[in-house]
């Protein structure tokens, strides 16, 4: 069962729902399972749906803010400009030149923080890591390492995406704390996001200096993260 939504706002933008296809009615599902499986009785039942509407409610504003912004963001081209995340990703690779390599995994992360996806991230950018990788000089097998690099950025960029971690904090119940989970993430992020773009650049150019830096990384982020374990969850504070 779909619901499509035609042209919003006469903009020519089209969004369809496939109900049946969400996560939220599997979910909706399996509890009405439970209940009649487990024999629960109407109270209990009830009970659980007033502690998940509960945590539903506290992140539901900020998923119903963030989710449209992402929507109008992805979706800025005119016909006149590209929109905006194809313009910060080309700023940033008439800046970096032939570096580029080392800045596609971070163009993966943007899009993915933006989007909430990795498979959004590569629909926006893949194409343009590719024309950019031949505009340097890699050829079609370098540009397709530049591109893996991209899809390696987005999955990287998922962990500190607003409304995953919104959705994520909202589950566990750390509701009101998603911007201490974002600064601890950003670290994790980003050594995943350099890491690829060395192993990519050691890929690219055969050079075993950039193996060395990349081992390097490894050993200083490891060295790191023995040295600060950081606070126990339960007592992080935003």
């Amino acid at each position: 069962m779909t619901i499509a939504f035609r042209d919003l706002f006469g903009s020519g933008i089209n969004a369809s729902v496939q109900v049946l296809f969400l996560p939220g009615t599997i979910l909706i599902l399996a509890s009405l399972f439970t209940f009649v499986l487990h024999g629960m009785s109407g109270r209990d039942y009830g009970r659980a749906l007033k502690a998940s509407g509960t945590t539903m409610i506290a992140a539901a504003p900020a998923l119903l803010l963030a989710v449209p912004m992402v929507q109008v963001f992805l979706n800025s081209a005119s016909d006149s400009y590209a929109s905006m995340p194809i313009v910060l990703a080309q700023g940033v690779s008439s800046v970096v030149g032939d570096a580029w390599p080392m800045f596609a995994p971070l163009i993966g992360a943007m899009g993915a923080f933006v989007a909430g996806s990795n498979t959004v991230s590569n629909m926006m950018f893949s194409l343009f890591q590719f024309s950019t990788a031949e505009q340097i000089g890699l050829g079609a097998a370098g540009a397709g390492t530049v591109v893996a690099l991209q899809a390696i950025g987005g999955a990287a960029g998922n962990m500190i995406c607003v409304h995953n971690v919104v959705a994520a904090s909202a589950t566990v119940g750390l509701t009101d704390r998603e911007g201490a989970i974002i600064r601890q993430t950003l670290i994790p992020m980003a050594y995943y996001v350099v890491q690829g773009g060395l192993i990519g650049f050691a890929l690219l150019t055969g050079n075993p200096m950039w193996w060395v830096a990349a081992a390097i990384w490894a050993g200083a982020v490891l060295f790191f993260m023995s040295r600060n374990r950081g606070p126990r969850p339960d007592t992080v504070a935003n």
